[in-house]
């Protein structure tokens, strides 16, 4: 299944167009989440291999004290106002369909109405912001949506907690991954995709064992 997501490419530029092949039947929803600016869009766009659906809009004055949080406020330029689209064709039959949600909490409630039929989802990190992620954790968690966590490392992040202290801090349990990685890459985005898929995999299996 992740053959078709790990090719290594460094490129964030999608293909303008790629036609969806006409033996595909089944479509995988999968749902990136996180806290504001914390690369959710970044992401869809730079795995996707179509040009994907963006609902980014300028930020205005309007915005001031509502959607600027902490060391994002003077970086970000635009904002996502409802969900990011992309498409990955896993092979011939199984296209995985990716929704980003918007981060800001003036948006949350959209999210349990994205959740509905959603396979899994990835929860995006960033360090400087950790108590962003709890709400998107939570969430899930209440949703019974399987998830992983991926921690998006910025430039001028010079904390560089280590995973442990992560997982740690965000009291994820064992059996939840936990990856690293750059959301502006397509081959670090793609990792952090098969990671879930893997996960998907295990706990299908791991029920099937199950009497």
């Amino acid at each position: 299944m992740d053959s078709a997501i790990s090719e290594d490419s460094t490129t964030s530029e999608p293909p303008a167009r790629k036609p969806l092949g006409r033996a595909a039947e089944t479509g995988l929803k999968i749902v990136v989440v996180g806290g504001f600016g914390v690369g959710k869009t970044t992401l869809v766009r730079s795995v996707s291999e179509i040009r994907p659906l963006n609902t980014e809009e300028v930020m205005t004055q309007a915005g001031v004290g509502v959607d600027e949080t902490g060391p994002v406020a003077t970086k970000k330029t635009s904002t996502t106002v409802a969900f990011d689209f992309g498409r990955i064709s896993l092979n011939d039959r199984m296209v995985l369909y990716l929704f980003g949600a918007p981060g800001q909490e003036r948006f949350w409630f959209l999210w349990d109405r994205l959740f509905a039929g959603t396979l899994g989802a990835v929860v995006l990190v960033d360090t400087r912001r950790m108590s962003d992620s709890w709400y998107a954790i939570d969430r899930l968690e209440h949703h019974r949506t399987p998830f992983v966590v991926a921690v998006n490392r910025f430039d001028d992040d010079l904390a560089s907690f280590s995973l442990d202290e992560i997982r740690q801090a965000l009291s994820l349990p064992g059996h939840v991954p936990l990856v690293e990685c750059d959301a502006r890459l397509r081959h670090s985005g793609k990792h952090v995709l098969i990671t879930l898929v893997d996960h998907l995999h295990a706990l299908a299996t791991a029920r099937e064992r199950t009497p």
